[in-house]
């Protein structure tokens, strides 16, 4: 089994991404390197800024699709809510 995560990374432009990873280390690694994703390979990965576990791909799948619609500043927002 295993654990899925979402996650928010900012890039060197200020611009968010979001993805979904069962390895977040790994997956930075490959963002950085720039076989993460197109997106993140043009604007170059900076740092992870937000996390969330979830132990069902589907639900993880749902909730990115969910994040992925929020706007900048409401991304920023859920990033700064959870490093309280």
């Amino acid at each position: 089994m295993y654990v899925y995560f979402v996650y928010l990374l900012e890039c060197k432009d200020g611009s968010i991404y979001t993805g979904i990873t069962t390895d977040i280390v790994r997956r930075f690694s490959q963002h950085q390197r720039g076989t993460g994703s197109h997106f993140t390979r043009a604007r170059k990965a900076k740092r992870i800024i937000y996390t969330e576990k979830h132990i069902d791909r589907s639900e993880a799948q749902k909730c990115e699709a969910i994040i992925k619609k929020f706007s900048h500043k409401k991304k920023l927002d859920l990033a700064a809510q959870a490093a309280l």
